[in-house]
């Protein structure tokens, strides 16, 4: 039986937990308010950072009036330009007065404010990146792209539609409204249900126990490469975002290449599964998957390949079985998956103790946390795109945004069991375990210079949830000879790149190097500026790089009925459907 996780949290505490954890969406009031602690009082202590702010108020300030002064009589130099991914005041609507004094407006304030949320001596680098985006969130609240008064675009369509962009964005907001009180699902995905419009690559469930379903492809060529594929996906995500629509699944690539593929699908866990650990996902999910591809495909290695926190679990795994002569694993591939967490980018403002222990508490209540309260956070790193272009597009301009495969699936949230979640945040995010050697599975130690296996190792360029060059430090800590990829795009679109189809980007690009054991550069911008852009997917270089780890073409082999109890289940499955 398993043993209560030490870390939970004392049943006094949780009704007034519970209560703040809805009010504050599930970020910590504590952290918070530790981190805007922390910088007032440093400031407070700092009469040259108030002198610097001051200085910087009144030219800021007196360069506007000069702008607001001029800009009325023709062209006119911006005070201040948006930053690169900032689009909110690209229109050219936006380049008129009084709106592009507004904009102005608004970009030295928040400038100023980023001036003075940085910089404080004595303000540890966490507490200063928290106040710095939290004060980033509530500036963008009362940006004048938010208001009908102060959008030149919504202004202009409210009187060319005579209000009723107004009315339909109310009901658009009020449709929104209910979903989210009846915890239902949004508009439009019932279009994109598995097995209907999405995961359609055909195969068979050929393995299943308590957490995963093992899926196995049926070949698309005459003979196939003789290693199979096994593909392991983060366990906070559905799978299908791996197999979405037809062009557009990296599975039914890789099955037209000649590849015999075996994807992982996680079951959907709930209260009774509060006690599931990272030991249990490692066993369950990636060494019985491992066993049941070598029993499917007798005698051949595997090439094994995990997609955000499945690739860190397959990393764990490779390490314990880093090595052995009689090694299961033909080459290891690595997809956005980080090893090394010191550096998780945007994701890591969400990670210190106090957060933890306040999503403990919540987890408290049900033994699991719901991936919507999940997605909340990705929502804040993204807000602009996520958020408040959202606001102004459908509940101001009162259009409507089509339902999409990749939306759909986005929607499609899984849990996480309390235990594992509060173990993944804590010895991986919060104390980086797994990089600094002391992460330990099944009773033992895993050293990630254990991995001595070939490695494909890809990143995306704006990846908000892996960031690349965290990614990158896999190549100094095993000892393989790595081919490191970087794709253009973000944490999912980077990844679901295909060289065609309906959401080929024909801007899409890669950069692609290879390294023998511990000849990549240590420094990821040294590795970047030596390393040429290539236009299109990676996903035909890793194909290419398989099949070049891979001995003779043979025979497919056969869809065997490996469960218990029955003929194997058609894909994409049951465990994919579950809610």
């Amino acid at each position: 039986m398993p043993v209560p996780s030490p870390h939970s949290p004392d049943p006094l505490d949780l009704p007034l937990k519970l209560w703040l954890a809805r009010v504050a969406h599930g970020v910590s009031p504590s952290s918070l308010a530790l981190a805007y602690a922390d910088w007032f009082n440093h400031a407070l202590a700092s009469p040259s950072h108030q002198a610097r702010l001051s200085a910087s108020a009144l030219r800021k300030w007196l360069a506007w009036l000069a702008y607001a002064r001029h800009a009325w009589h023709g062209d006119c130099p911006l005070c201040v330009a948006p930053a690169g991914n900032d689009k909110r005041f690209d229109p050219p609507e936006w380049g008129r007065p009084p709106f592009s004094i507004l904009a102005q407006g608004f970009l030295l304030q928040e400038q100023w404010w980023q001036e003075a949320m940085t910089g404080v001596q004595g303000v540890s680098a966490h507490h200063q990146d928290v106040a710095a985006f939290a004060t980033r969130q509530w500036l963008d609240m009362w940006s004048p792209s938010n208001f009908v008064a102060s959008n030149p675009q919504v202004l202009a369509e409210t009187w060319r539609r005579g209000g009723m962009n107004l009315a339909e964005g109310a009901a658009n907001w009020a449709r929104d409204a209910m979903a989210v009180l009846s915890d239902g699902p949004p508009r439009g995905v019932e279009d994109f249900v598995p097995g209907r419009a999405t995961a359609l690559t055909p195969g068979k469930v050929v393995f299943r126990n308590s957490l995963v379903e093992l899926i196995q492809y049926e070949p698309a060529t005459p003979k196939v490469w003789a290693e199979p594929v096994l593909v392991v996906p983060s366990w906070i995500m559905k799978f299908y975002i791996l197999d979405l629509t037809p062009g557009d699944s990296l599975v039914e690539y890789l099955v037209s290449q000649g590849h015999t593929v075996f994807m992982v699908s996680w079951r959907n866990p709930g209260s009774a599964d509060r006690e599931l650990g990272m030991d249990d996902y490692l066993q369950l999910g990636v060494m019985e998957a491992i066993a049941a591809v070598r029993r499917a495909v007798p005698g051949a290695r595997v090439h094994a390949a995990g997609y955000c926190l499945g690739g860190t679990l397959l990393a764990i795994g490779a390490a314990l079985l880093g090595g052995r002569r009689d090694n299961p694993l033909a080459s290891v591939s690595l997809l956005a998956a980080q090893t090394d967490f010191h550096e998780p980018g945007e994701l890591g403002l969400f990670i210190d103790e106090s957060q933890i222990a306040f999503l403990e508490s919540v987890m408290a209540e049900h033994g699991y946390l719901d991936g919507r309260q999940m997605a909340g956070a990705f929502q804040l790193i993204n807000s602009k795109d996520l958020v408040w272009s959202k606001l102004v597009h459908e509940y101001l301009m009162g259009a409507q945004s089509p339902m999409t495969a990749m939306r759909a699936w986005n929607a499609d949230a899984t849990r996480l069991p309390a235990r594992m979640h509060s173990e993944y945040l804590r010895r991986l995010y919060l104390h980086n375990d797994l990089a600094e050697g002391r992460y330990t599975a099944q009773g033992q130690a895993v050293r990630l210079d254990a991995i001595d296996l070939p490695m494909f190792v890809v990143a995306t360029q704006r990846d908000h949830v892996s960031p690349w060059r965290s990614v990158y430090k896999v190549l100094g800590a095993v000892r393989s000879p790595v081919t490191m990829a970087l794709a253009s795009g973000g944490h999912n679109v980077g990844i679901v790149s295909p060289p065609g189809g309906p959401m080929a980007d024909p801007q899409a690009s890669f950069r692609l190097a290879s390294h023998g054991v511990g000849q990549a550069p240590a420094d990821p911008d040294a590795w970047l500026r030596a390393t040429a852009a290539r236009r299109g997917s990676w996903w035909p270089a890793w194909s290419k790089w398989l099949a070049g780890h891979s001995g003779a073409r043979v025979k497919p082999p056969a869809l065997r009925p490996l469960l218990d109890g029955g003929a194997p289940v058609a894909a994409p499955g049951t465990y994919v459907l579950q809610k």
